[in-house]
């Protein structure tokens, strides 16, 4: 009988960090993150440690046996065990040479940097093992990058399988490796740890402290990895996997570098298959640490404001920069409350200077992750943070060709052949400084003798502004008005509504009407569903056809079948894990 794959489905998402539940999807019995053990670990109960592992070394190449501790497999009526070869595991320094013995199994399947650089097979489709096991990761792990990259391939390539990285997990990386993309683990340092007197923990290995009773045992070891476990997949529940990565990373210098090699790769992602468009959780990105600003996401958000933003078209000449407030969005705290009572005219575009986020200005202010931030506040700025402020700024300014800049912010701006107004006088609240601030926009409105535009002509082009930022396009908006009480608003062309603006979620709620829209414009990614599909469900791996465009969790899909629009899906799933990943990859929205 041939192998009988696992039973999983994902139930929370954190980029490469996800939480599986295994077995009946109903009734799962175990989880992932979790451990794998050996023939040498005392018994741990299944919902923390799903399988276990044994190597037959006596011939080689060894053989390898992975078992299921549990009904984990559909009907659910038995254990599994699922067996494989290791193959010949060259030096990862010997990437270009073969061994002609590579590592092979179906639903178990062992790879090496070795296999990852010449075994062929790995490109077939048809290959979509439950568990893989990076054979030679404590190699990796000491080759600078090697491991990064290695589980970035993987990764990617395999959406759906676990991935195991045997001999190099502790309670004090596992957020990080699961941060890489891997989702299990097991006892072998820890092992390791308990022969040379040693605790094991979140923190990095340390002895016992005797005076509290504490013991070096197999039982405390395992205590630390259950509090790391469960730390791990609340962290993934609650979408704070970076922020418990960056604070464990800091126990090992080869901990940072992995971190921000990661980070690198992710970075040159042009796609950002790994990133989230909208997130409407409620949660908090806490960037507390210069580590933070590294995050992809930050990146992203910098470059896409610096590089691509353009403001609504009729504030293309006046730029107001003002300083961030804790409160998100900004226009909900009581300083933004004064400064826009302050700015007498809706032709001045406003931007606020922040870090780490640099720019963000006021139309994007309800969205992931400008609304959804929080940094410690000093005051003071660092040179890295002026830097990347002022390149930002000079990068706009450039682009969109301001006459003139009022600043409000508190830095030093300079930008040649630009003139900029100070208007601080001591703090941005003051009633000095609010005057000068209301002076300098009325002096300069009439100086360029800038006009208002009506409340309706604003309210569009700052929702044609808000399009282009998050979809790449405003053509769905020509022609189109705009209505209702702020904050939410409605979009309407000829009577009937094409959308609706909720800032609450930070992002446009698209009508049935609209789809034909969006789909001519071509700048929504969209899939193709199977010839011949009923379709009925949501979009899955079964009912997909391909997949075209770039898609991030939350992102607003088109659903075509046989070339024809039938309808809109939201992304539940990131574009690293289209279009194979495990179960679910976007909930239907509408059908035409």
């Amino acid at each position: 009988m041939s192998d009988r794959p696992l039973s999983r489905e994902v139930t929370s998402r954190n980029r490469f960090s996800r939480l599986f539940s295994l077995g009946d999807r109903r009734n799962p019995v175990s989880l992932a993150p979790g451990l794998v053990l050996s023939e040498l670990d005392p018994e741990i109960n299944l919902e923390i440690a799903p399988f276990i592992f044994r190597r037959e070394s006596t011939k080689l190449p060894a053989k390898l046996n992975l078992s299921t501790r549990g009904n984990l497999c559909f009907p659910f009526d038995g254990e599994d065990n699922w067996e494989a070869s290791e193959g010949l595991v060259l030096p990862s320094s010997l990437s270009t040479s073969n061994s002609g013995e590579f590592g092979y199994g179906n639903q178990f399947l062992p790879l090496s940097w070795q296999s990852l650089h010449h075994d062929i097979s790995l490109l077939g489709s048809e290959l979509q093992p439950s568990v893989i096991a990076i054979t030679d990761a404590p190699q990796l792990s000491n080759s600078s990058g090697k491991l990064v990259e290695a589980l970035n391939v993987v990764r990617r390539r395999f959406p759906s399988s676990l991935i195991w990285t045997p001999g190099i997990s502790g309670p004090d990386n596992c957020a990080l490796l699961s941060w890489l993309g891997v989702d299990l683990f097991d006892l072998s340092r820890s092992r390791i740890a308990n022969a040379n007197g040693l605790l094991l923990t979140s923190d990095g290995p340390r002895y016992a402290e005797i005076s509290l009773g504490e013991h070096v045992n197999m039982d405390t070891q395992i205590d630390h990895w259950r509090y790391s476990i469960a730390s791990l997949r609340s962290a993934i529940r609650s979408g704070t996997v970076r922020e418990l990565t960056e604070k464990a990373s800091l126990s090992s210098p080869r901990s940072v570098e992995r971190l921000r090699r990661h980070d690198t790769l992710i970075r040159a992602d042009k796609g950002s298959s790994t990133l989230t468009a909208v997130d409407t959780s409620g949660r908090k990105l806490r960037y507390n640490s210069p580590v933070s600003r590294q995050d992809p996401l930050v990146n992203d958000w910098r470059k896409r404001v610096s590089s691509l933003h353009t403001p609504p078209s009729h504030q293309e000449q006046l730029l107001i920069l003002l300083p961030c407030s804790a409160t998100k969005p900004y226009r909900l705290s009581q300083s933004h409350h004064r400064f826009l009572r302050n700015i007498p005219s809706n032709r001045a575009h406003q931007i606020m200077v922040t870090s780490p986020l640099g720019l963000v200005p006021r139309e994007l202010e309800d969205l992931w992750p400008a609304a959804h931030y929080d940094i410690p506040v000093t005051g003071d700025w660092d040179a890295d943070e002026l830097q990347t402020i002022n390149s930002m700024i000079s990068e706009v300014c450039q682009r969109v060709g301001y006459s003139e800049i009022i600043n409000h912010s508190g830095m030093d701006i300079s930008i040649e052949g630009i003139v900029c107004h100070n208007t601080r006088r001591g703090t941005a609240g003051s009633k000095e400084s609010l005057n000068e601030l209301r002076k300098s926009v009325l002096k300069s409105i009439e100086g360029m003798n800038l006009a208002d535009k009506s409340e309706k002509q604003h309210r569009i082009e700052i929702m044609k502004s808000r399009s282009r930022f998050i979809h790449g396009t405003d053509s769905w908006l020509e022609g189109t008005t705009v209505s209702g009480r702020l904050p939410i608003l409605s979009i309407s062309r000829d009577g009937e509504q094409l959308a609706r603006w909720n800032p609450r979620d930070g992002r446009f709620a698209f009508s049935k009407r609209s789809l034909p829209l969006l789909h001519d414009s071509g700048c929504f990614p969209s899939v193709s569903i199977l010839e011949n599909h009923d379709w009925k469900g949501d979009i899955f791996p079964t009912n997909l056809e391909s997949v075209s465009g770039e898609i991030r969790l939350g992102e607003e899909i088109m659903v075509t079948q046989d070339g024809i629009l039938i309808g809109s899906a939201r992304a539940v799933a990131p574009g690293w894990e289209w279009p194979s990943g495990p179960g679910r990859l976007a909930k239907a929205r509408h059908r035409l």
